[in-house]
């Protein structure tokens, strides 16, 4: 139920050609590609999508925290140019200040306002006791724990009576429990009318938590971000997971977030559409990578399993699972059908090899589809000492990617490289290098 009040002439938001982009080359991947949305009065609307996708960029650029690189994100009807008043947000990692008290914590966008003390005060702790932290306003964040932190959070964001509440995966930092707590007590502030916010839109990577508190889910394809699919969720609150209708929203979701997965490898490795060496690679570590391919080959899949199947079997969450899937994909190991993930024969005598042999085939599958590992090795077998830093590769990436990413890419990587014993990396140097050099 959406909040009972007048509603404004204009959508609280509107995006129309969002483009973003990172790297100053021609040739720099887009993050985010076209993105035009409409955001309703007394909507609750969940981003979802892989990791690396664009969510938290999409959430950052309506806050007017990164401008696009092209197109308009209208407020209101007027032109997001920065932080706006009406919009407020809560972060992922909570971003108190430790050195601040509750009160101060939460009075903090206040004064910024120029609100005076008097008011300040009054509103935070009407905030404070609203999410239900009265009696902690003079702790600080080091006595709190984590969903008590996050609480903080939400009174800053609430203190400022945002026509927009902007959430970046409030609960994902969070045990499941806490979480569930939180979730409960904002969605009973926003259908008891209790804050004056008229639409929220939050970035999650859990499909169930998102079917359980929204109107409407936007997911979001991967590498670059395009909306792949706009759904409304009409099922009754309370919702029960337990439901049939709830499992099919669920797995219709899954359903477009895995097609979503082998449309962008089914593109990529097209003759016409090659990947360069800031490719996006997906954050699957080995050990996750060689147990799915062990799980997926063995009873009850014996080679192709339903995505769902797979998840449950395995106890992995949404984004584990697609990294992974996408790992295997990029890497010439399996292919994906709607709901459907199956190995091939590579794969499967990847399987039934000794750990040599392992090794040998996993170098292979690397050297011949990840270019920038491919990249490295050149570089290594072309110079006389057979060694590079790696922080030669790192600028490399950053012509193209933001450095988080850029780090992250090459971790990857190193990581993958590392086991089939590719080249070596001295974690004290950062040098990478062959080892035994090779010509």
């Amino acid at each position: 139920m959406a909040p009972d009040t007048t509603v404004p002439p204009e959508d609280p938001m509107v995006l129309r050609g969002i483009v973003k982009s990172y790297g100053a080359l021609a040739s720099s991947p887009l993050i985010l590609d076209g993105i035009d949305l409409t955001l309703h009065d007394g909507q609750i609307l969940a981003i979802l999508g892989q990791s690396g996708c664009g969510k938290s960029t999409l959430l950052r650029i309506i806050a007017g925290l990164i401008p696009p690189s092209r197109g308009s994100a209208l407020y209101r009807g007027h032109q997001i140019q920065g932080p706006t008043a009406g919009i407020a947000m809560v972060f992922q990692s909570f971003a108190l200040f430790p050195w601040l008290t509750v009160m101060e914590n939460v009075a903090f966008g206040l004064e910024a306002q120029g609100v005076g003390a008097v008011e300040r005060r009054a509103r935070s702790m009407k905030a404070i006791e609203l999410i239900g932290l009265d009696g902690y306003e003079n702790a600080y964040p080091k006595e709190l724990s984590g969903g008590m932190r996050q609480r903080v959070g939400f009174a800053r964001a609430l203190v400022v009576d945002p026509d927009i509440l902007l959430l970046d995966e409030p609960f994902s930092a969070l045990d499941v429990l806490t979480a569930e707590n939180l979730r409960g007590d904002l969605i009973d502030l926003w259908n008891d009318r209790r804050i004056p916010t008229r639409a929220i839109v939050f970035v999650s990577h859990n499909i169930q938590e998102a079917v359980e508190v929204s109107d409407r889910i936007i997911v979001l394809s991967s590498h670059p971000g395009r909306v792949r699919a706009d759904m409304q969720i009409t099922l009754p609150h309370p919702r029960n997971p337990d439901s049939e209708e709830f499992k099919t929203v669920v797995d219709n979701i899954y359903r477009e977030l895995a097609v979503g997965v082998a449309r962008a490898h089914g593109l990529a490795a097209r003759a016409d559409a090659p990947i360069g060496i800031a490719h996006r690679l997906p954050q699957a570590g080995i050990q996750p990578l060689l147990g799915l391919i062990d799980a997926i080959d063995s009873t009850p899949f014996n080679g192709k399993a339903d995505l769902a199947d797979v998840a449950e079997s395995e106890s992995l969450e949404m984004d584990q699972l697609l990294q992974l899937v996408e790992g295997l994909q990029l890497l010439g190991f399996a292919t994906i059908t709607d709901m459907t993930v199956a190995l091939n024969a590579a794969a499967r005598g990847f399987h039934d090899a000794e750990i040599p042999d392992r090794k040998r085939i996993f170098g292979e599958h690397l050297v011949r589809h990840v270019p920038l590992i491919r990249h490295i090795r050149h570089v290594l077998t072309s110079r006389a000492d057979h060694t590079a830093p790696e922080t030669r590769f790192l600028a490399e990436l950053q012509d193209h990617l933001p450095s988080d990413q850029s780090q992250a890419i090459l971790d990857t990587a190193i990581n993958w490289a590392r086991f089939s014993e590719l080249f070596s990396y001295d974690y004290d140097t950062g040098m990478l290098s062959l080892d035994p050099p090779e010509t």
